[in-house]
Order: C-alpha cells, then structure tokens, then sequence
C-alpha cells in the first residue's frame, strides 16, 4: 500500500497527507532505492508487507497459464458485471443519503460538517440502508460469506459459572465501548465495518468534496483532517477524535469511531505497534481482528498499486473474510493513566487471541521496502 501514516499527535516534518483510518500520508516521493539486497533478503527483513500469492511481488509476478486464462475470462466477463452493480449501490446510496439530509442542517464542530448526528427515521434510515448495502457491495465483490467469531470473556464464563452454581450476583450494566479497534490489512476493511456496525472514520477534508461519496462520508460522521497541517492543526483532529470516542462511550445513540492504531497495512499476518490516538480517552474499547484466507489472490493491500489490485480482486471469482470479535477491553486506571500501557496491551491481547505475529517495524520501514522493490521491478 503506498499510504504512509503518522499519529495524529506527532509533529510532522514535512508535507502529510490524512487518511481515512486516522492517520496521516507523507506526500513526500518514495526515495530512490539504493540497497543491493536480493528480494529474500528483503522478505526476510519486512515480513510484515510480503506478498505470498500467486501474483507474488508487487503483484508482478510470473502467472501459471491457468491464471492467465481465468484472468482473461474474468475480465470480459466478471469485471464489468461487478462495476456496474457496485456503482449502482453506491449511487442508490449517495441518493438515500441525499434525500435523507435534504432540508437538514449538518452539525459543525471545529471545521468539522456531518448528519452522524441527525435522529429520527432520516438517521435510522441511513444507518440500516448503509449497513445493508455496504454488505451488497461486499457480496458483489464476491465475499459471499463472513464467517464471525465472537470471543467471550472471562468474566462472562465465571458470571455464568455463578448462574448455574445457584449464586445471585448482581451484575452491572456494562460499558458501552467508544471506539473500535481493528488490525488493518485492505481498504475492504471499511465495508465490512461499515455493513458490521456502521462507525465514523478518519478522512482527508478533500473526501467530503467528491461526488458520490462526500455526502456519504458526511452521513457516516467522518472526521475531516486537512491535507496539510500544522501541528496544531492535527493536535485539533486529535481533541476532536477523543470527544468524539468520548461521547460514544457515554451515548448509545451517539456513533463509534472505527481507528485503525496500527497506522498503515499489513499482508494479515502481522500486528504492528499501535498508535495512541484511539486511546487518549481512556475508555473502554471494542477488538476486532480481520483475516483474508485465500488461495490465489490475497485482499491484503501491502506492497501492491491500488489499481492493480482492485483489478485482480474484481478477477477473483470468490473472497473471504473472517471475522474475530473480541470482548470489549476494560482499561485498568493505569492504562487510563498512560496511553501507551493501553495501546500496548490491547496489541498484544490481539495478537494472542488472533494468531497474529507482533513486529517492530513501521510505516518507516514499509516506505524503505516500497523504494527498495520500485528499484528492483524499475525497467533496466
């Protein structure tokens, strides 16, 4: 993926760019690569963004001619019935949407515009509307189940323990959550949170002026960050992000944010350190970890163009995702205290109930290995 990432509470060096999982790209060009490591030495260093499909590097590998063929057949045949009905939901949507907000005043908040907070049935129509066709467009794509798991917690299995031993303890209500927090492995990671629970995200303003979906991302409570900001302009985002966690963990009727701490994506194997920002609040949060099984082509958008990969996954006749749900993550005082503890041992929670690998590497690291493969695959 050639989006790179910084916390929404760092200072940035140079020109950013924000995305939509709140965090933000560095626009500056990828560097010229100058490492003479092979491609298993590199693999090696930056497990985390290899590619392992058939495609293979880059999705520029050699194809078997088995694959040829089904990728001549599905692109005169697949392709262009999935573009069609895909872009056919999402204007249905953009006109219930538009219909939805006519004669409505969006709230504003700090340079912030969105109908996340709109009740009544315009609000309950766009957010079942939303959800429903945002699992069409998944189906489309040919992820035609989702397999969900849902993890319970220890404290449920000793609550019902108790139930059944015949001791009547009184249990209070739980807390609702304020964020969602999710490993992030392909843009497709939207939708499905989308269809799932319908949260706010982190998007650049510049999503908020496009056809289609700027009054989309309005409706869903996206959380605009500029493209670039001073500092002040981020740490801005950042008090705006919290309140908004805040709220939702406070008021049910009140949208969650969807953050995706690590920053950048992985090829799904991997769990890199998470940023703070999803956990400055200090509230309870809710784990989410995403797979992609494949056999052929893998959804993960790791080192790979966005074009190049949107077409061979409209190629692939059948995707899957699967889903694990963890329990909502109760902060000790501690964590509330400091941020960092937090994020940290919710990283790690999910990476053991996952199976996932923690790494050290970053968005640093993911740049340096995108320069390197662009001067391996340069032509000579």
């Amino acid at each position: 993926m050639e989006s790179e990432m910084k916390d929404m509470n760092s200072k940035p060096a140079h020109s950013t760019t924000a995305l939509a999982d709140g965090s933000t790209t560095d626009d500056s060009p990828l560097l010229k690569a100058e490492s003479t490591e092979n491609i298993e030495e590199l693999e090696k260093k930056f497990a985390a963004f290899v590619r392992r499909d058939v495609y293979g590097t880059m999705g520029r590998g050699e194809l078997p001619f088995t694959e040829k063929v089904l990728l001549g057949i599905a692109l005169v045949t697949l392709v262009p019935i999935r573009v069609i009905l895909a872009m056919s939901v999402l204007i249905l949507y953009y006109l219930i949407c538009r219909i939805c907000t006519l004669f409505s005043v969006p709230n504003r908040d700090k340079e912030q515009e969105d109908y996340a907070h709109m009740g009544g049935w315009r609000r309950s129509a766009i957010v079942w509307s939303g959800r429903f066709l945002s699992r069409v467009i998944l189906f489309v794509l040919g992820f035609y189940w989702i397999k969900e798991t849902y993890r319970i917690s220890d404290t449920q299995d000793e609550s019902s323990s108790s139930s059944q031993s015949g001791v009547n303890n009184e249990v209070e209500e739980p807390e609702r959550p304020g964020a969602i927090i999710s490993n992030h492995v392909s843009y497709l990671d939207i939708l499905y949170h989308m269809s799932s629970s319908f949260p706010s995200f982190v998007a650049k303003r510049s999503v908020a002026k496009l056809p289609l979906v700027g009054i989309i991302s309005k409706c869903l409570g996206c959380v605009y960050v500029q493209r670039e900001s001073k500092s002040s302009d981020f740490k801005g985002v950042s008090d705006v992000v919290t309140k908004r966690v805040q709220e939702a963990h406070q008021d049910k009727s009140a949208p969650m944010m969807m953050l995706f701490p690590e920053g950048t994506t992985t090829n799904g194997d991997f769990l890199l350190p998470f940023k703070t920002g999803a956990f400055l609040a200090g509230v309870p949060v809710l784990p989410v970890i995403l797979r992609y099984p494949y056999q052929r082509f893998s959804p993960a958008w790791d080192s790979i163009s966005g074009v190049r990969h949107v077409l061979f996954l409209l190629c692939q006749f059948v995707n899957h995702i699967e889903v694990t749900r963890l329990p909502v993550y109760y902060p000790s005082q501690q964590e509330k205290d400091d941020p960092k503890f937090y994020a940290e041992n919710v990283r790690r929670m999910m990476a053991s109930k996952g199976n996932l690998i923690m790494s050290d590497i970053g968005l640093a690291e993911k740049r340096i290995y995108h320069a390197a493969l662009n001067g391996l695959f340069s032509p000579s």
